[in-house]
Parts: structure tokens; sequence; C-alpha cells
């Protein structure tokens, strides 16, 4: 029997009950020690987290709740590629409606209908009291933060003119015990819905659940379309509906089984500086001007989990939540786009920064077509870089992706520069918050054009490594894949205080793609030395989140045709840690210690 779980508190039991989750009875400082701790049982495959006794705090604390696919595969009572497989065909058969396709599909079809939420009470009421925010074992997540951070805070807001919800996980620094900031970037719908309430010159009223079923959770990390309510989607996932209830303080419906509710406003006038914040780019993001929430009431649960996240350097739990979400509405994307077979984004980089797309091409360079459609598409807008394959190929096989890059790929004709356009407000490459600029390989098979791979000379990394050297001493490492990606690690003086008047890494990839030697290569990538470039993890980390398209993709010839540049030869990519760059996150050594001191003391049971 499936179970479907309607509070956080339930689903942690049953994860304890199968034993997925371990109690931390030794104190734990929400002051970066919690982060350290969670960073480490999540690379070591261990259980969830209930920090029993945080330092400071009234409540204990949860983590990496959701840090593996079995858990997310226990949350959803059914694996996500699996629940969005369903999804489409449904959803394809049933238009034009048909009543015997219908009656054929009841399942799927009542799933809907027990999807519509209902008014009803629940305990999320059962403690209603001022605003204190220093109650609660809020983190800071790394040592350069702003403060603390509320992380896993899903944001009710309601569209002044329409009325459509909007719930979205924003993080929110906290200011003092009864404000905190608001981080809402581009294109998130809290954001628009703030926008309408700036124009109006009117207050919005906003509740943040800490604290929900795990289905409403899923259902606010994933990128829905503008307009589809979060609460319908989450009862659709859970196939049970979301119960609300009325908040105390504001006019709005919020969840009946949540742990906790922070209630209350923000002034369509009033910002103030927030962050930096280590963000799940592996670096800081900037400090900047953001909305200021102020509370009017907490209300919660008796006896209630807090939970919480942590983002940085992959991996981190967004990597299950963001593969589960795009698992489930990856395949909507064929009901606008029937070419695309398929699509994945690596959450290694981020996310957004590389999506490889599946696309039955119906004609000549309808690829490319469908890929600038995409990029202009909701939250896939903020993509950075996109490439498109032939429907055979797995966009989750980087081998495959290089290796059709290495079949297909000819720059000349096939690569696209967008510059100038919004990005990623988490994006630090361009030095300019919301903008920069995109890029698109077409590595689809080409009906009228081949290429010659079979002459594609293979180079001994030892040989490469020696030949390089006599080229720059600042080379470390080197690695070669698919003979289509060259890899070089450099010293680019990431942790040192050097300013350079240009990139070391530009400087050393310029020379790199001049070289008859590494004509054949179609793509060749510099490093920073904090990038494990034999490690894919890593490696796509390193690469894809640190450079900016327009400023840092150079060509061995690059010209123009009237306006249009044209390009040939090996694709350089400066992807060196740069002077004005956030510094990649890394952890105090004093944390370091006092956990490595008490790592069995965690574990004893």
């Amino acid at each position: 029997m499936i179970r479907k779980f309607t509070s956080l508190k339930e689903f942690v039991f049953y994860l304890e009950s199968i034993g997925d989750l371990h109690r931390i009875q030794v104190e734990a400082d929400p002051y970066l020690e919690t982060t350290e701790v969670a960073i480490r049982a999540l690379k070591e495959n261990k259980p969830a987290i209930l920090f029993e006794n945080p330092k400071g705090a009234k409540f204990p604390l949860a983590m990496n709740i959701l840090a593996s696919e079995k858990r997310i595969e226990h949350a959803l009572g059914v694996h996500p590629e699996e629940l969005g497989e369903k999804l489409i065909k449904f959803i394809e058969i049933i238009f034009p409606p048909n009543f015997k396709v219908l009656l054929k599909h009841s399942s799927m079809l009542f799933r809907f209908l027990r999807a519509i939420p209902k008014k009803s009470h629940g305990f999320s009421q059962d403690v209603i009291k001022d605003p204190d925010l220093s109650q609660l074992p809020i983190q800071k997540c790394w040592p350069g933060d702003g403060g603390k951070f509320i992380t896993l805070g899903q944001v009710i807001t309601y569209d002044p003119l329409s009325k459509k919800r909007n719930i979205g996980i924003y993080r929110m620094q906290v200011f003092d015990n009864v404000s905190t900031g608001m981080h809402w970037q581009i294109q998130k719908g809290g954001g628009f819905h703030y926008y309408q309430a700036q124009k109006l010159n009117q207050p919005l009223e906003v509740a943040v659940v800490i604290g929900s079923d795990p289905a409403l959770l899923l259902a606010s990390v994933a990128a829905l379309p503008e307009g589809i309510d979060e609460v319908l989607f989450a009862g659709f996932l859970r196939n049970d509906r979301i119960r609300l209830t009325k908040a105390k303080t504001i006019s709005i419906d919020v969840p009946s089984n949540a742990e906790f509710i922070l209630e209350g406003k923000i002034s369509p006038t009033e910002s103030r500086l927030e962050g930096p914040f280590g963000d799940h780019f592996g670096h800081y993001s900037a400090e900047s001007n953001f909305p200021v929430f102020r509370l009017s009431a907490i209300t919660h649960r008796k006896d209630p989990i807090y939970p919480g996240t942590i983002v940085g350097k992959p991996p981190m739990e967004d990597k299950f939540l963001g593969n589960a979400t795009q698992q489930i509405l990856g395949p909507l994307i064929r009901l606008i786009h029937p070419e695309i077979k398929s699509l994945w984004a690596y959450y290694e980089a981020g996310f957004h920064n590389l999506l490889v797309i599946a696309i039955e091409e119906r004609y000549e360079k309808e690829a490319l077509k469908t890929a600038l459609s995409v990029v202009g598409e909701g939250q896939l807008s903020l993509t950075k870089c996109v490439i498109t394959v032939s429907a055979d190929v797995n966009p989750r096989d980087w081998s495959a992706v290089l290796n059709e890059i290495k079949q297909n790929f000819d720059p000349k004709y096939d690569f696209v520069m967008v510059p100038k356009v919004p990005l990623d407000t988490l994006d630090f490459t361009s030095y300019k918050m919301n903008l920069g600029s995109k890029m698109i390989i077409d590595a689809c098979k080409k009906r009228t054009r081949k290429y010659d791979t079979q002459n594609i000379p293979k180079y001994n990394v030892k040989d490469v490594m020696q030949y390089l050297l006599n080229l720059n001493n600042r080379i470390l490492d080197v690695n070669i894949l698919q003979d289509t990606l060259l890899i070089v690690k450099v010293n680019s003086n990431i942790f040192g205080i050097e300013t350079p008047e240009q990139s070391i890494g530009k400087k050393i990839v310029q020379k790199i793609i001049l070289d008859p030697q590494f004509s054949d290569y179609k793509i060749i990538a510099v490093v920073s030395e904090d990038v494990n470039i034999h490690d894919q993890e890593s490696y796509i980390w390193g690469i894809f989140t640190r450079f900016d398209c327009e400023r840092d993709i150079i060509f061995k010839e690059q010209k123009l045709i009237g306006i249009s540049p044209v390009y040939s030869g090996p694709m350089g990519v400066d992807a060196t840690w740069k002077y004005g760059y956030p510094k990649p996150l890394l952890m105090d050594e004093s944390i370091i210690r006092l956990v490595d001191n008490k790592w069995n003391t965690y574990w004893k049971k």
C-alpha cells in the first residue's frame, strides 16, 4: 500500500521506522556545524538527520530529509520518472476529450480530481504567538554568509490582480527577530506578485511555510508554468488533496498540517541589503537590495520540527530535489515541442548552466529553432548553455553528448551566441546581476553534412601534459574526454591576492587553440586548481559555472561577414576563476576540526 504523507513529521517518523533517519542527540550548532555534518552525511550516504539539540534553539532541526533518490521515491510513492511519463501520456490522450478514453484511464482522472485542495482545520495553528525568530534553529550555512538564513521557507503569495496563488522557495536572511529579507530572483512567481503590488503601491501579504508534507515541498521547488497552482500540483503528486485553513493575521490560506507558518507583509517601498549567501553554484552570491518581510505572527503545531537544507558545490540535497522535479515535469515540454524527445538540466552545473535537449529533427536546423524557443520559456529562459543532440541520444549520458559534439559540431554552422539577455540572478560571470549571455551548440546529426572523425588522433595524456608544460608553467594537469573535450587545469591564483590585467586562463587557452597540435579537439577548456578534472561532477561544475559566453568563449578563427560572426577551429573556454568573481565556498578549518572530533558522537545510537 502506498503511503500518503500529510505532514513533514509523519514523513520523518516513517524514515526512522525504516532505518533511514538518525537522531543526533549531542548538541550541534546551527552556526556552520550542522552544515558540515549534513554535507559529510550526504556524501557518505548516511541517513537523514534530526538534530535533537540544536544550540540556542527551542525546536529540533531536520536535514537531508529528501537527500537521496530513495527518499524521494518514498515521499511520492512512485519513482518521479514513472509519474512524469504517466502525466504526459494522460494529457496527450485526453485531448480531445473522449468518454471511453477517460473511462479507460479513470485512475489518472481521479488523481486529478483528488488534487483539488480542501478547507479544513489542522495542527499548524495549535500554537499562536507573537513573532520571535530567535527560538528557531535557523542556520548560518557558510562562513562568508551575511547572517542566518531560512533555507526551506515555502513562500505563499497571491497576485493582487488575478488572485492566483504561488508557492516558491526563496532564501530569507534574518535581520532581527521579526523581519527577514525576501530574495526574489528574476522569473520567480512571488517576485511577479510583488511587482504588481508595487504598481498598486500596496503591501503584499505573505505566509511562509516551514515544514510541509514532502509533496508540497517538491511542488514548491518545481519550475511550474506561471499561473499553475503549486497546491493543486502537490495534491496530484500526493494523490490526495492538500488541506488549507485561513491564516490568523492575514487573509490568505495556509496549509493546515504545516510545522510552522510565518505570517506577515512586504511593503512596496522597503528594501534592505541582503547577502552574501553561499549558493548552489558553489560560490557566494553578491549582496544586493531585496524586499523586507515583516512578521505579524508565528503559528506552529505542538512539538514541531524545523527543516533546513544546504546549497553549495554539488552534490547537495538540491540535486535530488531538482532531478525529481525535472523527471516529473520534463516530459511536459513535448506538449509545446513535439520534436523534443527528452531533455536534462545538469545539477553539476547548478541546473541553469547546462541543458541538453534530444530532438527529432523533421527539417534541417529545427534543433536551433527549438533551442531558441526553449531559452525563451519560463525558468528555462535562465539557461546559459544549451546543447542539442539527436533523438536517439540520452541527454543524461555526458560521454554520449561529447561524442555527438565530436561527430556533428562545426562552429561555422552550429554555434549561436545570444548576448545581453536575462540570466539567473545567482550567475556572477558577467559581473552584472540578472544579465549575461547564452550559447547554443547544435550537435544533432546533419542531413547535408558529415564530418570525418575517423582520423582524429588519439593523444596519450602524459604526452599532452608534457607538451603543454612547455607552453606555460602554470599548467598543473590535463584530461582528455572522448577525443573531444580537452580540459587543462591551471594555477589561476584563486586563493591568492594577484589582480591580473587579463585572465591567466584566457592567455593559456588562446595559446592552446592556436597550436596545430590541438586543432582536432572540438572544445578546449581551462579550469582552476580547485577542480578535479578527472571527476565528472567536479569538472562540469568547474567549467559551466565559471564562464560568460560573450566574454570567455574564443575560437581559433573569428571574423565578421556583414554583422554576423563566423567561427572555426577549436572552441576555447576560459573557465578559470577570475578577479572580481565571488570566492568558492569553503568551510572554516576550525569547524572541520570540531566535526572531526565529534564525528563518532554524532552517530551514537
